[in-house]
């Protein structure tokens, strides 16, 4: 893989905004010590042909989860919608839709188990597709914490000021970036029939150029800052606008989080940055030209995503001397560990229960 996945670009050797940690912790000792609520951000109609069921999973990954509703309710795997995937060795509170047109609905509580737990179930007109959702909120328990408390209080502060770098986080990239090697391969003729493997690998390419970028710009000091030809996202919306030249205006809705810089998602048709931002972003990914292409190829279009995330409701406590809890919320497609890193080391413990 180092012909296209430089060590640089490995999650753990990427550059931190506040400087490498000078703590560390273990995640995950339990499936409880990662918790991940979903926020919807909008209503749903309580009437309609789809049935949107709430459910809380642990240690279960979200594609099995979506595989016993289809065969409870009796219909093709493709009709159960979810927002994204969410991590297996955690406990999640997430939405699932199932189309039930013309069928009867099942009891739900049937899918009651050990890991398991309906929490309700509504009626809604659409599907709920990717993406579908405001955000997550996070409340995370770090263990085995060795480091001084003062520090860590000072960076969870200073990231509240600043926002964090808005990395796609390992998962993105799978089991020793194996979705990078099968994204390689599809680009070199390989098919892949199931559509699901396709759209993670061809995500894993897009978010390996998004990194690129974002460490980029993270290095020269521009994560947070608009450049020359920039585009800018507005705070909590799909919005994005052009700036020629930064103006003082401009600088203080960025220090106040208003807006973003973004980065690109790759795809077809000409970037939308020009000058400084369009010479950067095309010096950095001129070693890609594979993945460019391939993903050009496949027809996704070109599309942004900001490179730094606000941290709403951030919130910490040191319930033990060597316990951090942590909570706050991101938008969807942000990932909490791209938060952590930037606070403290987080590994896994040796014998997790």
């Amino acid at each position: 893989m180092t012909d296209i996945f430089p060590s640089a670009l490995k999650f753990e050797s990427l550059p931190h905004v506040l400087g490498k940690p000078v703590a560390c912790a273990c995640l995950r000792t339990v499936p409880e010590d990662f918790q991940v609520e979903e926020h919807l951000g909008y209503p749903l109609g309580g009437e309609g042909e789809h049935a949107w069921l709430h459910i809380r999973k642990r240690n279960t990954n979200t594609a099995w989860v979506a595989g016993l509703i289809a065969d409870l309710a009796g219909v093709a795997r493709r009709d159960v919608g979810y927002a994204g995937l969410k991590d297996r060795n955690a406990v999640t509170s997430q939405w699932f839709s199932v189309g039930l047109a013309g069928r009867a609905e099942p009891d739900w509580q049937q899918l009651d188990g050990a890991e398991l737990t309906v929490l309700s179930a509504t009626r809604h007109q659409k599907k709920l597709r990717r993406g579908g959702l405001a955000g997550n909120h996070f409340k995370l328990t770090l263990r085995e914490l060795r480091g001084d408390r003062e520090v860590l209080e000072q960076r969870l502060n200073r990231l509240r000021e600043t926002g964090a770098p808005n990395w796609f986080g390992p998962q993105r990239f799978g089991h020793n970036y194996g979705n990078l090697a099968a994204a390689q391969a599809l680009f070199r003729g390989r098919r892949e029939r199931d559509r699901l493997k396709r759209g993670l690998y061809l995500s894993a390419a897009r978010s390996l150029l998004f990194n690129a970028v974002l460490s980029r710009r993270l290095q020269d000091g521009s994560w947070d800052q608009a450049i020359g030809g920039d585009m800018l996202g507005l705070e909590g919306s799909q919005s994005i606008f052009a700036v020629e030249t930064p103006d003082a205006e401009i600088s203080a809705r960025l220090m106040a989080q208003d807006i973003h810089p973004t980065g690109p998602l790759w795809g077809r048709g000409r970037p939308p940055v020009s000058a400084a931002a369009l010479a950067m972003e095309s010096e950095t990914l001129e070693p890609f030209s594979e993945f460019r292409e391939g993903l050009e190829m496949a027809g996704l279009k070109q599309a942004r995503r900001p490179l730094r995330v606000s941290l709403r409701d951030l919130e910490w406590s040191f319930p033990d001397d060597d316990v951090l809890k942590l909570g706050f919320s991101l938008p969807a497609g942000s990932y909490a560990t791209a938060v952590v890193r930037e606070v403290l080391d987080a590994g896994v413990p040796q014998h997790p229960k």
